[in-house]
């Protein structure tokens, strides 16, 4: 991440605070060249959710794990490499990967699903009801 670091250092000296913040930039750009395993990120039925969806061929549900932790999404491929004879060529990968993606505080992951080679994790953005807009009587 040194490399990284000159990006934000003319920015440190007047934020306080932010540490973790700067940390989050430094690791998405030194992530953003991975592009195994394709994904999307879909606006759900409002703008308080999305759905990322990844696509995973050959994969099934044992051979991901999804964890969150620190805002942070990981999912990452646990198979075990197993020596196939009987395959002439692998044009599927099944190859280990770990992709993160960073949430806000105030967005919460309400599950995950795979089917049919897709694995499809649900977000919520929580507005608490104190800034939920609303009407305020005139007395």
């Amino acid at each position: 991440m040194t490399r990284n670091l000159s990006i934000w250092n003319d920015l440190r000296p007047f934020t306080i605070g932010f540490d973790d913040l700067f940390n989050r930039f430094d690791h998405y750009v030194d992530n953003r060249s991975n592009s195994f395993p394709p994904y999307n990120i879909v606006k759900g039925k409002d703008e308080l959710n999305w759905m990322i969806e990844m696509a995973l061929a050959g994969y099934n549900k044992k051979d991901i794990e999804v964890k969150y932790a620190d805002n942070t999404i990981t999912i990452k491929s646990t198979h075990k490499d197993e020596e196939d004879t009987d395959t002439i060529h692998r044009g599927i990968a099944k190859r280990h990967f770990t992709r993160s993606f960073t949430t806000a505080d105030d967005v919460e992951v309400k599950g995950a699903e795979m089917k049919d080679g897709m694995l499809s994790i649900a977000l919520e953005k929580i507005v608490p009801e104190a800034k939920k807009p609303r009407t305020i009587d005139i007395a």
